[in-house]
């Protein structure tokens, strides 16, 4: 007796959570504040603040300044 194998052909498609680029602006009064961009990729593409540290995902900058964090979370 030969073993069961699962299914073939195409898998099934993987919900994929969305970006929420909204929460990186801010909005006080009528003015808006744009967060933190990579200094590498330019305008649009976002840092990430994580462990104490900014993050570019597309193409891996990394900065540790400390002033940088703290102007980042304003």
């Amino acid at each position: 007796m030969a073993k069961e194998k699962g299914p073939k052909g195409k898998k099934k498609p993987r919900n994929k959570p969305t970006s929420q680029k909204w929460k990186q602006y801010k909005i006080e009064g009528e003015k808006t504040s744009r967060g933190r961009f990579c200094p590498r990729c330019g305008p649009g593409v976002f840092l990430a603040n994580s462990g104490g540290r900014l993050y570019c995902g597309k193409c891996h900058y990394t900065s540790f300044d400390k002033a940088e964090i703290e102007a980042a979370r304003r």
